[in-house]
């Protein structure tokens, strides 16, 4: 993958940097693996807006993804690599040997051509999918299911990778993305290799309109505030804040608000980094 930077032809792109789309093969997407998305604008079903911030955006449709990899030892061919407009890594399009076509998230190097094939004894290769038992140790794997036939729910955004450190009984033992250390069934699915795209981080949009465009509308500072409208408002001047706090007056930077009698703890072995 590359990143180009483009010249300083107008104020937009003087400090605009774009992806070099050099993994893309097509541009044109599979018809029968679309389906439509609807807008909600951050409006409930009554109207009234819950969720600031939203609204507007380019018109998209969403390409159906296969998370769950359960079509199990039969062979895929890659036909294409795509430009997501959903999601950061990019897609795959296989085509099977019976005919079926599915998308999946590209791991990183996935080539158009290459064979892949999910199933409990199948090579650990790129793009393969296998139940976690199956995998060695010390391979990198992302899109992992988090319980059996869930589907892929962790490693799944460009260039994120978890890796596989031990195995014990019938649980396995991950290094997350997130640093978090944690135990998952050895029967759930993963996919060999780190996500495509994992140039997406350098990208600079350059301008408030690619934001308009990606759906995002303007987001007032809370420091700007006043103190009616958010805990950190108010104050004479420049000298505004406090701790640093959301809306309703959860702590921010640091605090922590996961549940300390949530039955899945037992299972998160090292806390993720602060």
């Amino acid at each position: 993958m590359s990143v180009r930077k483009l010249k300083p032809v107008t104020p937009g792109q003087r400090f605009r940097v774009v992806n070099g789309f050099d993994a893309i093969t097509t541009d044109k997407p599979e018809k029968s693996l679309l389906a439509p998305i609807k807008k909600s604008g951050g409006r409930n079903s009554q109207g009234k807006m819950t969720i600031r911030q939203k609204g507007g955006g380019h018109k998209r449709r969403y390409r159906v993804i296969d998370f769950k990899r359960d079509k199990q030892d039969v062979v895929a061919t890659v036909k294409s690599v795509e430009y997501d407009p959903n999601r950061t890594g990019f897609i795959a399009l296989l085509s099977y040997a019976d005919g079926e076509k599915r998308y999946i998230i590209a791991p990183s190097g996935l080539q158009v051509g290459q064979e892949v094939v999910s199933g409990a004894n199948v090579a650990p290769e790129i793009g393969n999918a296998l139940p976690l038992k199956s995998i060695p140790l010390g391979t990198v794997i992302s899109a992992i299911e988090l319980r059996p036939g869930q589907g892929a729910v962790m490693a799944r955004s460009a260039g994120t990778f978890a890796q596989l450190m031990a195995k014990e009984g019938k649980f396995v033992t991950i290094k997350l993305p997130s640093g978090e250390t944690r135990l998952i069934l050895s029967e759930c699915m993963a996919t060999i290799g780190a996500v495509s795209n994992h140039d997406h981080q350098l990208l600079v949009s350059g301008k408030a309109g690619r934001s308009r465009w990606l759906g995002r509308r303007p987001r007032t500072r809370p420091v700007a505030m006043n103190p009616i409208d958010h805990p950190m408002g108010g104050g004479e001047g420049r000298a505004s804040g406090g701790h640093p706090r959301s809306r309703n007056g959860i702590p921010a930077k640091g605090y922590r608000t996961r549940s300390r009698t949530k039955s899945t703890n037992k299972y998160i072995l090292e806390r993720r980094k602060k």
